[in-house]
């Protein structure tokens, strides 16, 4: 079973453990009821930013969802090795195809940052629908470029570069002029 499936199952199970109809998720999260059972079944992958609230609705981490099993002490994880935790959209189940995040970390327990390796293609779309969530975001670029929009600004990061920001301002990642792109993305939530 593949981790992106996972994402749906775990929220649903998580808020089927702790009692909670999906109409008072919709409701703690401030999302749509519709848009949760899209997401439980698997129908779409959410932005980080619905992620994000339902975690915080559910009062679990971010890292649950991607969650397979946990360690307390320290989590190694050699190149190569990475394990695929799931995509992520702005909107739509098409929109997701063009970033894959690997999990540096997804055994590590009690983490309040979720480190990833990601890789960013083209979208094919020429429109980058900006997306806010609570806390921040660390990019470094390991391989081509990537655009940024942040709030009113848009940066271009090349290999090497990185950029550490508030995410609670509506921003968007995607690769530059409709190349490849590696990045090293720490994401953190507070809980």
């Amino acid at each position: 079973m593949s981790a992106i499936k996972n994402v749906g199952e775990k929220i649903q199970q998580i808020r089927n453990l702790k009692k909670i109809t999906i109409d008072e998720l919709a409701s703690r999260s401030n999302l749509d009821a519709k848009q949760i059972i899209q997401i439980e079944e698997n129908k779409v992958i959410p932005s980080l930013a619905p992620l994000i609230k339902i975690a915080r609705a559910l009062s679990v981490r971010l890292g649950t969802f991607l969650d397979d099993s946990e360690q307390l002490g320290p989590v190694i994880t050699r190149e190569g090795r990475e394990k695929e935790g799931a995509s992520f959209s702005n909107k739509s189940v098409e929109a997701r195809t063009h970033m894959d995040f690997f999990s540096l970390a997804s055994d590590k327990s009690g983490r309040h940052m979720e480190p990833f390796i990601v890789d960013i293609r083209p979208s094919g779309k020429d429109e980058n629908p900006l997306s806010a969530h609570e806390g921040e975001e660390f990019i470094y670029v390991l391989e081509g470029a990537v655009e940024i929009n942040y709030g009113k600004e848009v940066y271009v990061l090349t290999k090497g570069d990185s950029i550490y920001y508030d995410s609670i301002v509506n921003h968007n990642v995607h690769a530059y002029e409709k190349g490849f792109a590696k990045i090293l993305a720490v994401v953190y939530t507070p809980f």
